[in-house]
């Protein structure tokens, strides 16, 4: 009885990290340039200790903090502040501790001190690593390649002129893990030198556009009802054990 119910028990424990995940990228289905996290799946280990060898269990490891780069659906804005990832293109910003991290948002906006921001709040960074200024009364537009071009307000026979370019990589080869601010990392980055090498991929942004959450919800809802009904499952096996092993005590107390 007490294999029986350890297994129910680990099983309903392990599920608690899938629950976990689908409920927070429900929560972010309309959120811009949102990433879902990467789908677990059980795994079977071996127990070591006392007793037999041949001790295993499912366990369900939490990769809530995996990012899963699945390009999300494309909004045209034309703003020309707005700007689309595509493929597995990420954009460098700088955290609110001073941090390099990376995100998809694209929704970029210039604050009153002249800083170039995501809609969130984190400064832009350039291709150095620095963040992006944008002199008064300039009007700026984005270039496919990341290039941010101004122009002289106030001047309508001025061209424009190239202010920074957008730190822009690739992480179709890097592995990126979800930051407590809802930012990205790449796996094993160490906080202010966070920047990583770009993958083999072509950097590719869509100016003018926003990319939606690429999370479901009708595919999460479906998740979290296979989700409850496995839950149940287990706690019946286990209030069933419960039982069973009451049955028998009272049994073994008669004779």
């Amino acid at each position: 009885m007490d294999k029986l119910v350890f297994t129910a028990l680990g099983a309903a424990t392990n599920q608690s990290f899938q629950r976990v995940q689908l409920t927070n990228d429900l929560a972010n289905v309309s959120t811009i340039g949102y990433k879902k996290s990467t789908t677990s799946r059980p795994e079977t280990v071996s127990y070591g200790g006392n007793g037999l060898a041949s001790r295993y269990q499912a366990v369900t490891p939490s990769r809530v903090e995996e990012v899963n780069l699945e390009p999300g659906h494309h909004m045209q804005t034309g703003n020309p502040l707005d700007i689309a990832m595509n493929n597995s293109t990420v954009l460098g910003v700088q955290s609110l501790e001073g941090e390099v991290a990376f995100t998809r948002r694209g929704d970029l906006r210039i604050t009153e001190t002249g800083l170039l921001e995501t809609g969130a709040g984190q400064l832009v960074l350039d291709d150095g690593g620095n963040p992006i200024t944008v002199p008064t009364d300039t009007l700026i537009s984005i270039g496919a390649d990341g290039v941010v071009y101004g122009t002289d307000g106030t001047d309508s026979t001025s061209v424009s002129t190239p202010l920074g370019t957008l730190m822009l990589r690739d992480a179709s080869t890097t592995a990126l893990t979800r930051r407590s601010d809802g930012l990205y990392a790449a796996v094993g980055s160490d906080g202010l030198t966070g920047d990583f090498a770009t993958g083999p991929e072509a950097i590719s942004i869509s100016p003018g556009s926003l990319e939606g959450s690429n999370s479901d919800a009708v595919e999460i809802m479906v998740s979290l009802l296979d989700y409850y009904r496995s839950f149940e499952t287990q706690m019946k096996i286990i209030k069933s054990t419960e039982e069973i092993d009451k049955d028998g005590s009272r049994m073994m107390s008669t004779g």
